[in-house]
């Protein structure tokens, strides 16, 4: 593979008016099919298999015409003190707010408060509920724009009014997070570098790929039914591993210049070596991303794959984009330590004289660490560990206007209605009562409508309200505890274990449904596929180590540190957004179960990042080990090459993930600590302290690959063996006989 690579990062150089067209082409191509693409239609959110989808298919079978896919809006109005809501007055008012809602077009019904049960029992408080006939995400802004102008108008008449619901649910955005990262990148690229256009250039060729990428997702958006969201994690993770791949050739290239070579032989050696290490690190993102189909979650798998693509994306331009922008870019980008001493840079040139160097930040660690290995070792994985246990206690769930801040109408219309009505009206569950086979549906309704009320935990059960037909009903239940609760979670288990027998009874279908009952059955998926996908993921990941290392400790090694690190780091959003600990300084407001995809969309992304940081750092330890270095040396040697590169993406990957945790959405927040926090753990904790830690302790033995597999195992060569040249060895040899 070094050869091949080798040629490709030369011919790149030379040709670079041709590889740079290509590229400018293909972004051009792709901004001509994002501008050009039909608006995305709608995105189905299924989950197959599990009994709230099945429910809700059901529904749209035997009640067609009932947007039960739909938005719903939930008014929610609280007389003056001492008012009531069945004063003359304030019903006027909320009778005129239900009159000026009912006139959109893209509303189905729109509940009467004084009809339906909308007014609490003290008569301070009343709701009227709004379906639409399209889902949040399609809802036209007019359409909203009336929702929230009918509410200010009572607003003006008098009344408190604050609104809930989907229907205010906006396309997400990350507003300037990425500026953020990205100024990050720049400022440390910068102080890497010691260059501002060496630093230009993982950023340029980052953005080419991201523009590359998600244009061609917006355009094929429509087609392929992709969420909105895909874009977003498509551009978070090919800015990730864009400027990280980039980094790592530019950094590489700029070795080779240090040691005399000329600038197309440099960038062919770059691509060589640190671009077989950036082949083989994006190949374990995109088993990560792509394996996300072991969830059977269809639009996870669309994001997953949509994500993977950007990537391999990514992986092409380190190969081909920046040795091409390298030739461009000449004598103006320096060899290492040339320019600029930062962060233990070498220093300048005289002539052909070098002056004495003082070892590097990176060098003085490793020589550490080998000296002192099990104080480091144990003191990272008692520190890791200590982060870890709060992940005992994982809760999982799904946001709901109960987790968003005080500040958003849709918090202050959940309060609303928790003081009025009972924190269990904000999230009412539907029963789906299939009774298709039953002699006698009437009975079967009725009875379930029994069962139920016989539960715990449950305020409420409307009578059953079956189609036309006749043989299959609805019955809606209220329950007492609030959406995200465990006591929830058990009511929904139990009406279905009710329905179980009902079932062997009369062979009706008892199914539970709702926006509730979706987000429980979609927190058990979630859980249940973690496993099944940690085992594939770092299964293959494992087998593709091997290859690259040829061994069986260090590719070992390195899925045990990883896990290490993302049980840290749940540990850490555990103890944050589950038990509060310095919730004031993270600014959350509302403590609660972990969002459910939280575990899984960490050990994908993380996981990906981690091997990044790994083969790049163990790659050059492996190339110092082979070519004669004894293995304690090798690590140092590693680390004086490689840990200023691997520091500076890590840190530009925690600016990333950080600029997420000043959103006031709490999932967007939850999800930029856990992954900055994870990057963090495994950055600087797992590959700076306990992976030369570990190697120094097992010596030659890390290297041991078993004699029938090393003869089975194809030689790719990722340390470059095969460019090597006569004079080469030779000054190895000399530089070892001075060692």
């Amino acid at each position: 593979m070094a050869t091949f690579l080798y040629r490709l990062g030369r011919f790149s150089f030379r040709r670079r008016h041709v590889i740079a067209l290509f590229w400018v082409a293909l972004l051009a191509l792709a901004g001509v099919g994002a501008a050009g693409a039909p608006a995305a239609g709608p995105t189905s959110f299924s989950i197959p298999g599990t009994e709230a989808q099945k429910a809700f298919d059901l529904l749209e079978e035997r009640f067609p015409g009932a947007s039960a896919d739909g938005a719903t809006g939930r008014v929610v109005f609280k007389a003056p003190a001492g008012e009531k809501m069945t004063d003359a007055e304030n019903k006027a008012i909320v009778q005129k707010t239900v009159e000026e809602l009912s006139g959109g077009s893209e509303v189905a019904r729109v509940t009467d408060p004084y009809e339906g049960g909308g007014v609490s029992q003290d008569g301070t408080i009343a709701y009227t509920s709004v379906s639409y006939k399209v889902s949040g995400l399609e809802l036209e802004e007019s359409s909203r724009d009336a929702l929230e102008g009918a509410a200010e108008d009572a607003r003006d008449a008098g009344l408190t009014v604050e609104i809930g619901g989907d229907a205010l649910q906006a396309v997400p955005h990350t507003g300037a997070a990425e500026v953020i990262g990205i100024g990050v990148a720049a400022v440390v690229l910068v102080i890497t570098f010691g260059s501002l256009l060496a630093a230009g250039m993982p950023l340029l060729t980052a953005i080419i790929g991201v523009g590359i990428g998600v244009g061609t997702i917006t355009a094929l958006a429509g087609t392929l039914e992709l969420d909105s969201t895909t874009p977003i994690l498509a551009t978070m993770i090919g800015l990730a591993v864009g400027i990280d791949y980039a980094l790592f050739v530019v950094s590489r290239y700029r070795a080779e210049l240090a040691e005399g070579r000329e600038r197309e032989e440099a960038a062919g050696r770059a691509v060589g070596t640190a671009g077989s290490a950036v082949v083989f690190a994006g190949l374990t993102v995109v088993i990560a991303l792509v394996g996300l189909a072991v969830v059977n979650i269809p639009l996870l798998t669309k994001m997953g794959v949509a994500a993977a693509a950007t990537v391999a994306i990514a992986v092409v331009i380190a190969l081909t984009l920046v040795p091409a922008l390298l030739g461009y870019a000449g004598r103006r980008v320096r060899p290492t330590g040339e320019k600029s001493g930062l962060l233990g840079g070498r220093s300048e040139k005289d002539g052909n004289e070098r002056k004495p160097q003082r070892p590097n930040m990176g060098t003085r660690w490793a020589s550490f660490v080998v000296r002192r290995p099990v104080a480091v070792l144990l003191l990272g994985v008692v520190g890791l560990g200590a982060a870890a246990v709060p992940a005992a206690s994982l809760e999982l769930g799904l946001p709901d206007d109960g987790s968003q801040p005080t500040s958003t109408t849709q918090r202050r219309a959940y309060d609303l209605m928790s003081e009025g009505f009972g924190p269990g009206f904000n999230g009412p569950l539907v029963v789906v009562v299939d009774a298709e086979g039953s002699d006698d549906p009437q009975t079967v309704f009725q009875r379930t409508s029994d069962d139920i009320k016989a539960l715990d935990d449950v305020v409420a059960v409307t009578p059953a309200a079956p189609n036309k037909a006749g043989d299959t009903a609805t019955i809606t239940v209220v329950p007492e505890s609030k959406p995200s609760s465990v006591a929830t979670e058990d009511l929904v288990h139990g009406i279905r274990d009710a329905g179980r027998d009902i079932t062997a009874d009369t062979e009706a279908e008892v199914l539970v449904t709702g926006a509730t009952a979706m987000n429980i059955d979609v927190s058990q998926k979630l859980n249940d596929a973690l496993v099944p996908y940690l085992i594939l993921v770092v299964g293959l990941a494992f087998l593709l180590l091997i290859v690259v290392f040829r061994s069986i400790l260090v590719p070992l090694k390195a899925a045990l540190g990883f896990l290490l690190s993302v049980l840290a780091a749940l540990g850490a959003v555990v103890a944050v957004f589950q038990w509060g600990w310095l919730s004031g300084l993270m600014n959350v407001e509302q403590t609660g179960p972990v969002m459910s995809m939280m575990p899984i969309f960490m050990v994908g992304v993380v996981f990906g990042l981690a091997m990044d940081y790994e083969v790049f750092l163990v790659t050059r330890m492996r190339e110092a080990y082979v070519h004669g270095e004894q293995p304690s040396q090798a690590v140092v040697t590693g680390f004086r090459h490689g840990a200023r590169v691997v520091t500076a993406a890590a840190v530009i990957m925690i600016a990333v993930f950080s600029g997420f945790i000043g959103s006031s959405e709490s999932m967007i927040k939850m999800i930029g600590f856990g992954l900055a926090i994870a990057v963090l753990f495994d950055a600087f904790v797992v590959r700076m302290a306990i992976v030369p830690a570990v190697l120094a302790l097992l010596g030659k033995k890390a290297w041991w690959l078993p004699k029938w597999l090393d003869r089975v195992l194809p030689n790719v060569d990722v340390e470059g063996e095969g460019l090597r040249t006569e004079d080469d060895r030779k000054d190895e040899d000399r530089a070892l006989a001075r060692a």
